[in-house]
């Protein structure tokens, strides 16, 4: 069942930090109660948005996308394939959530897939080439990070995730997470609006 647009919302906002790079950090989530239970959520509204104006933006464009992502959980593909005609577009997507997967479902050596370590922009990016190259895409969304309720074994914390677009003539805009609390599932929601609005940029800053 659909839940109310009223149960739904995560403030977040676009911050700079010394090193130029672009930063995200979401506001802690809601808590809501539904009857004796505690749901909590992510911005789950801003994320099928995000996935409509790419969707928009591939079809006016004749583009595809294919997307490996990691902590995200599936989520910026189903935020893709929310999009009537999403067949149009989407050439495939993946779950790469461990060095397993990357191996076999992106064609790729161990070594290619564990240095840059993963969690970082470099990384994120490598998944998005790899993706793109393996389906034969337009453009290829690679994201990795760590969603909660601990970091990861780099010492990320957890909220921290790295995204990355790949595409044509070596195109590429990556992006680093952090959305401060160890909340799982709006971590992962806010993983997967960074991918897409990444991906957005991508496409904005290159010729149709």
């Amino acid at each position: 069942m659909r839940a109310p647009a009223s149960l739904i919302g995560a403030a977040w906002a676009a911050y700079g930090d010394d090193r130029g790079k672009a930063i995200l950090r979401q506001a802690p989530p809601k808590r809501w109660r539904r009857g004796d239970e505690v749901t909590e959520t992510g911005d789950f509204t801003a994320l099928w948005a995000a996935g409509a104006r790419v969707g928009a933006k591939l079809v006016a464009r004749g583009e595809t996308v294919a997307v490996a992502e990691s902590s995200a959980g599936g989520l910026v593909s189903a935020a893709l394939l929310a999009v009537p005609g999403a067949s149009a577009y989407f050439r495939g997507g993946a779950a790469v959530y461990t060095l397993d997967a990357k191996v076999r479902l992106l064609d790729s050596d161990a070594s290619h897939m564990t240095e840059p370590r993963a969690a970082t922009e470099a990384h994120a990016l490598r998944l998005g080439q790899a993706v793109r190259h393996r389906l034969g895409a337009t453009w290829g969304v690679g994201e990795s990070g760590a969603t909660g309720p601990t970091g990861n074994r780099y010492g990320d914390p957890p909220g921290h995730s790295c995204v990355g677009a790949a595409g044509p003539d070596g195109t590429c805009v990556t992006l680093t997470v952090l959305t401060g609390h160890g909340e799982r599932l709006p971590n992962m929601v806010a993983f997967a609006i960074a991918a897409l609005e990444t991906l957005e940029r991508a496409i904005e800053g290159t010729n149709s």
